[in-house]
């Protein structure tokens, strides 16, 4: 993989049905075909769709998917990641999946729910899918908090999207204005 690739997290269900499936499927080409690598959680569903469709791409070289898997086991990944990160802090991996130059949530249930929240906090440029049942689609368009991330971005919100060409509109767009470094929890001034 090119250094100069931006790396986009997409994180949703391990369990999906075959719609649902197609879309991260396209996802994943789509972000290939657009010149972005591809880091998930590495197991199945919306991580496999991705990684699969990323390597269906004509543009794919080795290197485009990437997989932060919970487990130690290196043979615990999805077939399509090249890159494979075992951690071994199990859910707790979710702070690494999303740290990234951007993330993207196709549906998803309570592990998705985490990794939107933390990619919030970490300032992180977030696209939701708003057609696909789950807590993406719940956020989409949404602040997760009251607080003002980017004062110079008056719309900054969990931005909701119907197709992978209007996600990569939105990744265009804004990926070069996400640019806050997550420095740790502050609790004083001192």
């Amino acid at each position: 993989m090119p250094m100069n690739k931006k790396v986009i997290a997409v994180v949703g269900d391990s369990s999906v049905n075959s719609d649902t499936y197609e879309l991260a499927y396209d996802v994943g080409c789509t972000l290939v075909e657009n010149g972005y690598a591809i880091q998930c959680g590495g197991l199945g569903g919306v991580m496999e769709a991705v990684c699969k469709g990323a390597r269906s791409s004509i543009k794919y070289s080795f290197g485009d998917t990437i997989a932060i898997i919970p487990s130690y086991a290196r043979n615990q990944s999805n077939a399509y990641a090249d890159i494979i990160i075992p951690t071994g802090i199990e859910i707790m991996r979710n702070g690494i999946v999303v740290n990234a130059d951007a993330v993207v949530a196709i549906g998803g249930g309570a592990g998705t729910l985490s990794e939107i929240a933390l990619a919030w906090s970490m300032f992180k440029l977030i696209i939701a899918f708003n057609n696909v049942n789950g807590w993406g689609m719940k956020l989409s368009n949404q602040k997760i908090d009251n607080r003002n991330r980017y004062p110079n971005i008056p719309e900054d919100s969990v931005y909701g999207v119907s197709s992978p060409k209007e996600m990569v509109e939105y990744l265009n767009k804004y990926i070069e204005l996400y640019k806050r470094q997550y420095k740790g929890v502050v609790w004083k001034n001192d």
